[in-house]
């Protein structure tokens, strides 16, 4: 079928999707500048492998939990073919497909705005969609930012007083990411971290995390992955110094980047966070001007504080500069802004959040704050002045005295 995609109201590109989803053919560019970021121009028009490697990125992906089941109740071979479905909609950016021919706005059908359905969300999460009867596919409304939405664990979005909020599951016997996610806001609180909230929710027995959308009709989010992806790295150069290249070839201040690069990878040290891949953190821009707003707040911490393992404390993969967090934290240029007092009580805080938890025990709970507690007394041992630091000393203290 035969689209247009559009920037808000900005026409884009003419392009033809095939019947599984792909972009089969691009036609005439309308707006270079307003192409996603990451897509080039070649003298022949828009690369048409780069677009399509952006438009199935929007796509569920394969490992969502529950997904090959999601996806017979919903009568869709794939969920590249959700896309189309919603018109490529979503809530963290401002793009979509226009049918040709068809007079649609931005303000009429954006999620932003709009209410939509939650039929897809909730068949997600393996229950049955309101108001449908039996289980025939035709019956259900597909328009749904759940289409669109990234990440391996159950998630949908929901409407409440006329917000949009992301609630996302956890995994494993211990379902212990959505406290993660309390945990790490409580964290980053503490140490001044620009952040998105989350809270803890409950449904049916089962706990999610919940946060309001920080993405608005002003702003769009744009991953980390798309501005990499925006030049081609120098064989000398690192993951990081080729992001912090593209940024500044972007018009995206370097040294700022770095500076909140600083926080966000010793807040992974101290969570043992296992999961910050280039989707999993990005930078704000205005979606009609194209000004780049800056780094956006960290979000999405709960694949951490090893979610799936009994053993607490063990040394685990981290992203996604280096493959261990012992090497990872080396990248952090200025530590100035950590204030281990901060963290004065956050083991007892960190152990009140986990103690919500049916599925965790009173053992697993009091390791896990301990852990905490000794990755930040890390970072103070080796980076900070311990005299200036009573809470440091009497942590120090009172841990080997336990």
């Amino acid at each position: 079928m035969d689209y247009t995609l559009m920037h808000k109201n900005i026409p884009v590109t003419d392009m033809v999707l095939d019947v599984t989803g792909f972009i089969a053919k691009l036609l005439k560019v309308h707006d270079e500048q307003h192409l996603p970021v990451g897509v080039k121009i070649h003298t022949s028009g828009a690369d048409r492998k780069g677009l399509n490697d952006w438009w199935l990125g929007r796509s569920i992906p394969t490992s969502r939990d529950g997904l090959q089941g999601a996806l017979i109740a919903l009568g869709v071979s794939s969920s590249t073919l959700l896309i189309e479905k919603c018109l490529g909609l979503s809530l963290s950016d401002h793009y979509w497909v226009r049918p040709q021919n068809f007079d649609l706005k931005w303000d009429d059908i954006n999620f932003f705005q709009n209410d939509f359905s939650e039929d897809v969300g909730r068949i997600l999460f393996g229950e049955e969609p309101k108001n449908v009867l039996g289980t025939d596919a035709r019956d259900i409304d597909f328009i749904s930012p759940d289409n669109t939405s990234d990440g391996w664990l159950k998630k949908k979005w929901i409407i409440s007083n006329g917000k949009r909020y992301l609630m996302k599951a956890g995994s494993g016997v211990f379902e212990q990411e959505p406290f993660n996610e309390v945990i790490a806001t409580a964290l980053m609180q503490r140490l001044g971290i620009p952040h998105i909230p989350y809270t803890l929710a409950w449904d049916n027995d089962k706990p999610y995390s919940l946060c309001e959308n920080f993405v608005t009709t002003e702003t769009e989010l744009v991953p980390a992955w798309r501005i990499v992806q925006s030049s081609k790295r120098r064989n000398e150069d690192s993951w990081l110094v080729h992001l912090l290249r593209s940024c500044e070839g972007l018009g995206i201040d370097p040294l700022q980047t770095q500076s909140n690069l600083d926080k966000m990878l010793t807040l992974d040290y101290i969570i043992a966070n296992e999961d910050r891949h280039y989707n999993n953190f990005g930078f704000l821009r205005n979606p009609d001007t194209l000004e780049w707003l800056g780094f956006a707040p960290i979000f999405d911490s709960g694949t951490s504080l090893w979610y799936n393992t009994q053993n607490v404390g063990s040394r685990v993969e981290s992203k996604p500069f280096k493959k261990t967090h012992a090497e990872q934290i080396k990248l952090v240029q200025d530590f100035t802004w950590f204030d281990f007092d901060a963290l004065d009580g956050f083991a007892l805080e960190c152990n009140e959040i986990l103690a919500e938890s049916p599925n965790i025990s009173p053992e697993r709970r009091a390791a896990i704050s301990k852990a905490v507690m000794e990755r930040g007394a890390m970072i103070a041992q080796t980076h900070l002045d311990l005299s200036t630091s009573s809470v440091l000393a009497k942590w120090l203290q009172e841990s080997v005295q336990a």
